[in-house]
């Protein structure tokens, strides 16, 4: 996990929006992901960026596309 500040607003934008859409607590992911909740809030809030490993597993665990998360044209 790098501990600089995030850069990619879509993505911390696209994270919460997505959580929020599916009803979850941010304790319900990181639960489900196995980290600790001040690891999440920290990726939705820009203080720091999940390592692919974990994209990977958000995108598995919100049955969603990279593209739902980033924007990526």
């Amino acid at each position: 996990m790098k501990k600089n500040n995030c850069k990619n607003t879509v993505f911390i934008k696209n994270l919460k929006t997505i959580r929020l859409s599916k009803g979850l607590s941010q304790k319900d992911i990181a639960t489900a992901l196995s980290i600790p909740v001040s690891t999440y809030s920290n990726w939705e809030q820009g203080r720091t960026e999940p390592s692919i490993t974990d994209i990977f597993n958000l995108i598995d665990f919100f049955e969603i596309e990279a593209n739902d998360l980033f924007d990526i044209d």
